[in-house]
């Protein structure tokens, strides 16, 4: 009993957070209306979004694979990476992340610890660059006055996080030391977050390379431009009046609701996050949650099929693959 209550100490909160969640949409939308969204939405829009988010999973594919400076081949970089998000769909506490490193290191000659400090590196960015794009949409949302200016601001700030990012790269040791010498009194804290904190700095060196580190930002850049766009499309063909920043607004909310903890894929908490910005712009309900559920169809659909057929020409199952990242990551083979 002991054991139960320790384990669910971990999935429960993300449980808890997905089921209030799912209720309180459910309770805010009338589910006729958001299926006659379903059945009245601009096709043509969602069929060229569809195409759009396999051009976004091909570029994110050269993200990663541009992190690994090119070692990996990009078919290989391609259905790990759709291995990973298959896994996030199905598997609980994100172990795609950890999925795709360990999957990737049979695939290559990178090891796994050379491998997770990219993953870290690209969430890192990730989060940066969502979140500027949900702070610049929220001005003109709001329609307050001086969005230039908060947008300069923001500018600044990503630029800000760049440049410490880029200082640590070149000062490791330093951060480490510091590291240590903040934690010395706690040393749980100390030990795990010490090799966290030396993966983190590992993944650093493409600020190194100043090549590798532009084709890396330029690559990025294109996949969240990309991203935007389909978004945008996805919102238009349910909300004809929508604009490029209700694209924005929805994709930055979804981002930072995909990061709160639920259960796998998500589930609830991306729900809640695009519906209710959307319902913030149109007061419409049963629609925004109609987005969201052709979001979560795209999701699940192209990544999906690449990351079955990657599973099953390797001999791998959802099953099979959480059981090996638990005995792994409990210092198992």
């Amino acid at each position: 009993m002991k054991t139960f209550f320790q384990k669910s100490k971990r999935w429960l909160p993300g449980t808890i957070i997905s089921i209030i969640l799912i209720g309180v949409i459910l309770n805010a939308v009338d589910i006729p209306k958001t299926i006659n969204a379903l059945l009245e939405a601009n096709y043509r829009l969602l069929l060229i979004a569809g195409m759009l988010n396999i051009l976004w999973l091909m570029v994110r594919t050269k993200v990663w694979q541009t992190l690994l400076k090119d070692i990996p081949s990009y078919k290989d970089t391609f259905i790990t990476t759709s291995e990973g998000y298959l896994l996030n769909n199905f598997l609980p506490f994100r172990l795609g992340e950890l999925g795709r490193a360990f999957l990737l290191s049979r695939k290559t000659p990178l090891s796994f610890a050379e491998i997770i400090p990219t993953v870290f590196v690209e969430r890192i960015f990730d989060l940066i660059i969502s979140a500027a794009i949900l702070l610049t949409a929220l001005p003109y949302i709001a329609q307050t006055e001086g969005t230039a200016q908060i947008a300069y601001i923001i500018g600044g700030l990503v630029l800000l996080a760049i440049i410490i990012l880029y200082l640590l790269a070149h000062n490791q040791e330093w951060a480490l030391s510091f590291f240590d010498k903040i934690t010395t009194r706690a040393p749980k804290i100390n030990k795990l977050g010490g090799e966290l904190v030396k993966s983190l700095l590992n993944g650093l060196t493409v600020f190194t390379d100043g090549w590798l580190f532009l084709r890396f930002i330029l690559w990025m850049l294109l996949n969240w431009a990309i991203a935007i766009v389909q978004y945008t499309l996805i919102i238009t063909a349910f909300f004809p009046q929508a604009t490029l920043i209700w694209g924005m607004f929805g994709i930055g909310a979804a981002a930072f609701g995909g990061a709160i903890p639920s259960l796998p894929g998500a589930i609830g908490t991306l729900e809640a996050a695009i519906a209710g910005s959307l319902t913030l712009l149109s007061d419409d309900a049963s629609s925004a949650l109609a987005v969201a559920l052709v979001v979560r169809l795209f999701n699940y659909t192209f990544s999906g099929i690449v990351g079955i057929y990657g599973l099953t020409t390797e001999g791998e199952t959802l099953s099979g693959i959480y059981q090996q990242l638990m005995d792994f990551r409990k210092g198992g083979s």
